[in-house]
């Protein structure tokens, strides 16, 4: 089966059918791994040990009755037998966890037990085929890294694949997971999604259990994936739940009638062909029958200034002592947090608060908000991105500051994210797929050029 065919709803529909294997799968997924120049798309990678929870996920019974049969129809859960790459900040026992880091891989040695979230993954069958790259702490939106060498596309050779998720990006990108746990604080999914030409899902802030996980700032941090299709959404957040059996919606999935998008003032430093991809996305929203209205989002413009220094902080506070063990960059970073007074972070609190009521305001009036997930379609590999970070949080910190559940949404070039309110996931991976669909209809029934 080919890389484009590598969809969630494909390889489970042949899994079900029995015409391939998890064994089978895996094998593939491990000759497609580190494609990319930079061969560093995975930074612990065990062949053997996929191969052996390819075996164990084989042998498993069906754990869902056969006379409800699963999303599948074969009594197992949607991510049964499927290679997925997990991020390297959650543990996975017999693997270190570096956070990007050769000290905290060092430091930490090697994880006694599974975190949370690598545990509901492996209860409902996933086969684990690595723990990705990632720009150091998590705590970048390019996938430089300095230890772990610059993460570049598997697909654009001069080109990286942002981060901080930015081996998930390339391990779908290349075909060696057919879906990647990722994290996104103020942009770590949405970023690489939009520069990979990936969906994207963000899962609302509170959502899954961090223990085994690292936080880089736990106001702001949230799991979530990275994916080919958005047709697949819906199985996407089951993992988050309590249990990897529970049924997909924890609540009845809403309808959704209308949606917000910002105005072209806030797109002023908006690549052309990003401007033109949002043109379509909201042509394809309306299409599907919601009533489109542009807001005014002016006041967003503090959102990076109370973001950022919160997010600083509260990472200081994670790594004190040992700032002297990271790039300049990031040591600066931690600094800043670090010497920030109890009456400056009370004061970024209050201001937080403030934002985040203001916009679930503008959720319950509108429902959905629309903006480019990132104002640029491409980051050159070897360039100073040195003002990157700051003019990429201008489009997700409102988002981050929120706390809501965001999908991203492939365009060509470039990506879009569209939020709902806090713990509306289900209905939003729903609209998601909704939006997939429409898109696969419209290329099928495109003429040739």
């Amino acid at each position: 089966m080919s890389a484009p065919s590598w969809t969630l709803s494909n390889l489970r529909a042949a899994l079900a059918a029995g015409s391939t294997t998890p064994s089978q799968l895996a094998e593939t997924a491990l000759a497609n791994s580190n494609r990319n120049v930079s061969r560093n798309t995975y930074i612990w990678q065990s062949p053997e040990w996929a191969r052996a929870e390819a075996a164990r996920v084989e042998s498993m019974p069906p754990a869902i009755s056969q006379l409800r049969g699963g999303p599948f129809g074969d009594g197992r859960s949607a991510l049964w037998g499927l290679p997925i790459s997990v991020k390297d900040c959650f543990d996975l026992a017999g693997s270190p966890t570096s956070c990007g880091i050769h000290f905290y891989r060092d430091l930490n040695g090697i994880a006694g037990r599974d975190s949370w979230l690598v545990e509901q993954l492996r209860a409902a069958g996933a086969v684990i085929v690595g723990k990705t790259h990632l720009h150091p702490l998590a705590y970048g939106i390019t996938g430089e890294n300095p230890e772990y060498g610059d993460c570049v596309q598997p697909r654009d050779h001069g080109a990286l694949t942002g981060g901080s998720s930015s081996g998930a990006a390339a391990s779908v990108q290349e075909g060696s997971a057919v879906a990647a746990i990722g994290t996104d604080t103020g942009g770590s999914i949405r970023a690489p999604a939009a520069l990979c030409g990936l969906a994207g899902y963000r899962a609302t802030i509170g959502r899954g259990d961090w223990r085994g996980g690292a936080h880089l700032a736990e106001s702001f941090d949230t799991m979530g994936w990275l994916f080919r299709d958005l047709q697949d959404a819906p199985y996407l957040a089951a993992p988050f739940l309590a249990s990897p059996f529970a049924p997909v919606q924890s609540s009845p999935l809403r309808r959704f009638t209308s949606f917000a998008f910002v105005a072209d003032s806030f797109l002023h430093d908006c690549q052309p062909e990003v401007v033109t991809g949002f043109r379509s996305v909201i042509r394809i929203l309306e299409d599907l029958g919601l009533e489109g209205r542009t807001i005014d989002t002016g006041w967003w413009a503090e959102a990076v200034d109370i973001y950022a220094p919160l997010q600083a902080v509260e990472a200081a506070q994670i790594h004190a002592g040992k700032f002297e063990q990271f790039s300049p960059a990031i040591r600066d970073r931690l600094n800043w947090g670090a010497s920030l007074t109890p009456t400056d972070v009370s004061a970024l609190r209050q201001r937080h608060a403030s934002f985040r009521s203001h916009i679930d305001e503008l959720f319950a009036a509108h429902q959905l908000i629309l903006l480019p997930a990132i104002p640029v379609a491409r980051l050159a590999a070897g360039a100073d991105h040195s003002q990157t970070r700051i003019r990429l949080l201008r489009y997700t910190a409102p988002f981050s500051l929120a706390g809501v559940p965001t999908v991203a949404i492939p365009c060509a070039p470039g990506g879009m994210q569209l939020a709902a309110a806090r713990d509306a996931d289900e209905s939003l991976l729903a609209l998601a797929a909704q939006i997939g669909a429409y898109i696969a209809a419209r290329r099928n029934t495109s003429p040739p050029d």
